[in-house]
């Protein structure tokens, strides 16, 4: 059975996974962006080990908190998938306010935008949807 619990620890492991990329050898290009796609720095290897530890910790703590990750977790990384499909620049990398607008090629970005897109699009369907008939 899937669980808020079990979706929130998967996030934690995916979390862990994204923010490790820069360090696994073959996974970047010539610029080191990974998968010549993601142009990730500390930062984004910082937040990602945030939310990872965020993740976990609800995971850890139960399906109250795990339904609050999912459902604040997933509105923020959709909002910022969502904005950098618009604009090509995110909020949560501040990237909207350090380069504005950004004229990309609109099927770049959808790659680059698609992980925050679906992870917190799946996010926040799991906090509405899953668990919902034994909620107390």
């Amino acid at each position: 059975m899937i669980t808020l619990r079990s979706i929130s620890a998967v996030y934690a492991v995916v979390l862990l996974g994204a923010a490790s990329l820069n360090y696994i050898p073959g996974l970047t290009d010539s610029e080191g962006r990974a998968f010549g796609i993601f142009a990730l720095d500390i930062f984004d290897d910082l937040l990602h080990v945030a939310s990872a530890l965020w993740a976990a910790i609800a995971a850890w703590l139960g399906r109250n908190a795990s339904r609050k990750f999912l459902l604040y977790f997933g509105i923020l990384y959709l909002g910022d998938g969502l904005l950098g499909l618009a604009t090509g620049s995110g909020y949560l990398d501040l990237g909207i306010i350090n380069y504005g607008v950004v004229d990309l090629d609109f099927g770049f970005k959808i790659l680059a935008n698609l992980p925050h897109i679906a992870l917190g699009g799946v996010a926040v369907l799991s906090a509405l949807f899953v668990e919902r008939t034994n909620r107390t």
